[in-house]
């Protein structure tokens, strides 16, 4: 296919910025002079590739202005100037660092060459300022003779640079004039425009009916327990004439012991195991006497889809409830106060160093009551001759962190009557996973300015507030159709009082909060299924799939925030999680039809 000449292709840009997005196009600069363009190749030392010379003579790159057109997250184009100053600076970077040493003339003119050894080579010239309109990053085009001459590449200040997939400059240019014209992506980013400017934002293609773990789950079903193998007998000795090979037994070290089992583990008083589990927010239909064993080997189960697992029993006057995997929950405020209401609560948690007790009342915790003991590390050894420490294999790097469980365990006795061993590994306990309570949403405490280039805070401050609210429900109803979470009952029964100017009661565990922790159940599932994809070529799901399932969780964030924090903080997280460009000009109806 012919790639069009850079003069054709600024044309096209010219004509489509003055028609769409004038203030824009009065940012470019006027063409630069031939003089100016041959001073500066006599100050670097350095032909400029005619491509370059015939954008120059378009354009003298742009004013480093409001509104100034940028090539998405490339930034603007330099000018002459630019050019000089970035080279200079770069190459001074460059000269200053180790790794860029001299190259023979004998090395450049070798067929296997990397001319992207070097930090910055002397025959590269920048020109683009990068999203910051610095010379930290940007585009760089290769003057040098040679097999990449002419070529684009990506420079970036804490990264190796890298050659893009445009041959030339005329490919750069002859793209974004497509990318204006049809309205198509360019370095991933949609061009739209608002109030006359060039902006480029993000287009997010949703894939409509992702695979969801929780339907794998329930599918795969939970595994049956793994029966212990049967002893085998003893070997009867044999007699056998002549050679004979005898075996002999060499005494190895002893390999390390498995740590101690100390597990998370949650007390509430006055309740039994079954009222335990329900406030922790028990799967119905997974609850069932397992043992330790039995609970380890399903979680690590497709059934489990990366939920919590815990047992739970009672000693003395305490419900207690231990968790045997998934992501931390008991020392999470949320929890705390969900168990403790009405009564008393502790946790006992251990991450790495630290062991902490966290005592609750009636749902709110007790700051003067807690203890915290982090343990040093003691993994590290010495080396003779090296001041860098070694790991020693196979043991504890926290030991004092077990010891700091213990001690604290058995101080629960003495200060709230609690007398708990972690059971041995057959006995049953009561067991379920949980779909974990969401997050507090609290307030942010900063004002609200910018989203993706918007000015936020301004639409605010002249906005009456009930004209906000409803452009803003229509805004989320938009998101909730583009991201389909509007398919779900309780979530359209929520939308649809939302439009109404109804409040929308949202409590613990009633239809639209479990709507939204399966919702957050899902994406983390996801998550954890697709990081594991890497050494699985049959992972049950894509990256298509779980990035649909966090912008699902993300757009039911935003009708959280709809519902609890106040319009101008929830209209950001709206904006935000939008999956069209085009969100500007919806938004502006919606505030006309308000």
């Amino acid at each position: 296919m012919s790639i069009p000449s850079i003069e054709d292709s600024w044309a096209r840009i010219d004509a489509w910025l003055a028609a769409h997005a004038p203030v824009s196009h009065a940012r470019l600069r006027p063409p630069a002079s031939e003089a100016d363009i041959e001073a500066a190749q006599r100050t670097l030392d350095v032909a400029f590739h005619p491509d370059l010379k015939a954008s120059l003579r378009c354009h003298d790159g742009v004013e480093l202005e409001d509104g100034a057109p940028v090539l998405a997250y490339y930034g603007p184009l330099s000018s002459v100037a630019d050019i000089v100053h970035s080279t200079e600076f770069l190459r001074g970077i460059g000269a200053d660092l180790a790794e860029d040493e001299p190259l023979d003339e004998d090395d450049e003119d070798d067929e296997d060459y990397d001319e992207l050894a070097s930090y910055w080579h002397k025959d590269w010239l920048l020109i683009t300022l990068g999203i910051g309109w610095q010379s930290s990053d940007g585009l760089f085009l290769t003057c040098h003779a040679g097999a990449h001459w002419g070529r684009v590449g990506r420079y970036f200040d804490e990264d190796s640079p890298s050659f893009t997939s445009w041959p030339s400059l005329r490919h750069v240019l002859a793209d974004y004039a497509d990318a204006l014209e049809q309205g198509s992506r360019f370095d991933g980013r949609t061009p739209v425009v608002a109030d006359g400017t060039l902006l480029w934002d993000d287009e997010t293609s949703v894939v409509l009916e992702p695979r969801s773990p929780l339907a794998l789950a329930a599918a795969a079903g939970e595994p049956r327990p793994t029966p212990p193998a049967p002893a085998e007998p003893p070997a009867e000795p044999r007699q056998a004439d002549g050679p004979r090979l005898v075996f002999v037994r060499v005494r190895q070290s002893e390999p390390p012991a498995p740590p101690p089992y100390q597990p998370d583990t949650i007390f509430v008083e006055g309740i039994g195991a079954d009222q335990l589990l329900e406030r922790l927010g028990a799967v119905p239909g997974t609850v069932l006497a397992r043992t330790r064993e039995h609970a380890e080997e399903s979680a690590q189960s497709l059934w489990a889809a990366h939920r919590p697992l815990v047992r739970a029993g009672t000693t003395g006057a305490w419900a207690y409830a231990v968790q045997e995997a998934g992501a931390a929950q008991f020392g999470r405020p949320e929890v705390l106060r969900r168990v403790s209401a009405g009564t008393r609560a502790v946790a006992l948690t251990k991450r790495g160093p630290e062991v902490t007790v966290t005592p609750a009342e009636d749902g709110v915790a007790r700051p003067e009551a807690l203890h915290h003991v982090l343990s040093p590390r003691e993994d590290l050894v010495g080396v003779p001759g090296t001041d860098q420490p070694v790991r020693r294999v196979g043991t504890d790097p926290f030991p004092g962190s077990q010891a700091a469980y213990v001690r604290l365990l058995t101080a629960l006795e003495g200060e709230f009557g609690i007398v708990h061993r972690p059971d041995d590994v057959s006995a049953e306990l009561t067991s379920a996973l949980l779909l974990p309570v969401l997050d507090d949403m609290p307030e942010t405490g900063n004002p609200v300015t910018f989203v993706r280039d918007f000015d936020l805070a301004a639409l605010v401050g002249r906005t009456p507030a009930d004209r906000l609210r409803a452009a803003f429900a229509a805004q989320l109803a938009r998101l909730a159709t583009e991201t389909r979470i509007d398919t779900y009952p309780e979530v359209a029964a929520a939308l649809a009082l939302i439009g109404r100017g109804e409040r929308v009661p949202l409590t613990a565990d009633d239809a639209l909060d479990l709507r939204l922790r399966t919702l957050a159940a899902e994406a983390w599932a996801a998550r954890q299924l697709t990081q594991r994809s890497w050494r699985d070529d049959g992972a049950p799901l894509s990256q298509d799939d779980t990035n649909a399932w966090w912008i699902r969780h993300g757009a039911a964030g935003a009708l959280r925030a709809f519902i609890l924090r106040p319009v101008p903080e929830a209209a950001a997280s709206i904006i935000h999680q939008r999956t069209t460009a085009h969100w500007r000009a919806e938004l502006a109806e919606d505030l006309a039809s308000s």
